[in-house]
């Protein structure tokens, strides 16, 4: 899926540093990116608009120009080869889609200790408006035992977005996505597939420097959707679903580079799409736990980045398998990705990533993933586009290769080949219409404006 920004030019207004102080290429952090988020986005160095308080209480702060800034991102895309043996062709060969995002952002300050990222986002396929990935964020500091203490609230509707690295779902690799109107893999992590459909609120804190932990309760909030919710509602979710995060960060000894190792995950129970009727056993369960690293090596003025993580959910399907759309009760699933990056400088930028989703058999939630049926009854993702998986199992295992140019600090420039060896659980034939895993096979221009 399109992911979100997180970076944009009216933070560097606001602190009046350069996007390099924040960001190595965009949207990925630097440590002072990293602690501008932890400290809510309120750091500031611009003139502000002050009306004092008549007590001890502080007083409104406004920043002299409004947060506001704006997205564009283009795409032209080409897949290998959108032929079946019998039916219609998946989709388009080449897709251009000018936008394929864009959005504006009011992203900054609001008072001395809370912040904001919120983003309206239009997007191509849907042809609409829709609020996108979304954060209000509270923030402190003190002191512990003599340790630094950062501590805060975030109200935000996308998990993981919260985190400060780009290992998480939110932030993970590739930074820009063909999108929906081209091949992916049916099976995802429901971790993944909540982004804008819940809404949630937590409390988080980044201990000495080095100790990040993050608790937060998610609850569905389905946009232009009146309960109770119904069959055209995509992963509804039953109750609170929480939502956990530990990492641990340093700079290692000398000039070894920077590291950081965590764990994540959560617990949801989610009645899938397709069910319009919600069934007396219960919605389906899953746990999601992860875990990650990313580390940083300064090389002069390049740098080599590499970052992972491993996903295993576990899954008992009570409303998909009393619906007649899983085989099994009991499923599992996991997905594993790992990343490495080069930076020439602040300009240019190589990433060859791999992906890799493995899972249980199960005829029935593989066979109910095809496009204008049920579309991933059990684990779907939103925006796929194949046909019912032949081994009726999720193994799918693609190779990115990426590469970037910044001509200016808000302008990325890129070409992305993406290469399937295994898709929606083969190699070859797949899906029973003899359709090969490598004729998914994606090349994309893409160019990404911030203003």
């Amino acid at each position: 899926m399109v992911q979100s920004a997180h970076a944009v030019p009216s933070f560097a207004r606001q602190t009046g540093m350069a996007c390099e102080a924040c960001h190595t290429i965009f949207p990925e952090l630097t440590p002072f990116g990293r602690q501008f988020k932890i400290n809510g986005y309120t750091i500031t160095g611009m003139q502000q608009i002050e009306a004092k308080s008549t007590d001890s209480s502080p007083g409104l702060k406004l920043n002299a120009i409004p947060p506001l800034s704006f997205m564009f991102q283009t795409s032209v895309s080409r897949i290998a080869n959108t032929d079946k043996s019998t039916g219609a062709p998946i989709a388009q060969q080449y897709t251009v889609q000018f936008p394929q995002q864009a959005s504006i952002f009011f992203a900054g300050e609001i008072t001395q200790h809370i912040g904001s990222f919120l983003q309206m986002t239009y997007s191509h396929q849907t042809d609409h408006f829709t609020q996108d990935q979304s954060e209000i964020r509270y923030a402190n500091q003190t002191m512990v035992m003599s340790m630094p203490v950062a501590y805060g609230l975030t109200v935000n509707n996308t998990p993981t977005m919260e985190d400060p690295w780009q290992g998480t779902f939110d932030w993970h690799f590739p930074d820009m996505n063909p999108g929906a109107a081209l091949p992916v893999p049916n099976a995802a992590p429901l971790m993944s597939r909540l982004g804008q459909s819940v809404a949630g609120i937590g409390a988080y804190t980044h201990i000495n420097n080095h100790w990040y932990l993050d608790v937060t309760g998610y609850r569905s909030e389905q946009a232009g959707k009146g309960q109770p919710y119904n069959a055209t509602v995509t992963n509804y979710l039953d109750g609170i679903s929480p939502y956990w995060r530990a990492a641990f960060d340093t700079d290692l000894p000398g000039s070894a580079g920077y590291l950081e190792v965590g764990a994540y995950g959560m617990m949801a129970k989610a009645y899938p799409t397709g069910i319009s009727n919600l069934p007396t056993g219960g919605a389906d369960h899953y746990i999601d736990n992860a875990v990650d690293m990313q580390y940083e090596l300064p090389l002069g003025n390049d740098m080599l980045i590499v970052r992972g993580q491993y996903v295993m959910e576990k899954d008992k399907l009570n409303a998909s398998y009393a619906a007649g759309n899983a085989s099994n009760l009991f499923d599992s699933m996991n997905y594993a990705e790992l990343n490495v990056g080069y930076h020439f400088g602040s300009k240019q930028e190589a990433v060859l990533g791999y992906q890799r989703t493995t899972g249980t058999p199960d005829a029935k939630a593989y066979q109910n993933s095809i496009l204008g049926g049920s579309a991933g009854v059990a684990y779907g993702n939103p925006n796929a586009t194949s046909n019912a998986s032949l081994n009726n199992n999720p193994a799918s295992t693609a190779f990115i290769l990426e590469y970037d140019y910044l001509p200016a600090e808000n302008v990325k420039l890129g070409v992305q080949y993406t290469a399937y060896t295994q898709f929606d659980g083969g190699s070859t034939n797949y899906d029973g219409q003899n359709r090969n895993a490598s004729q998914n096979n994606t090349a994309m221009l893409s160019g990404w404006f911030m203003w």
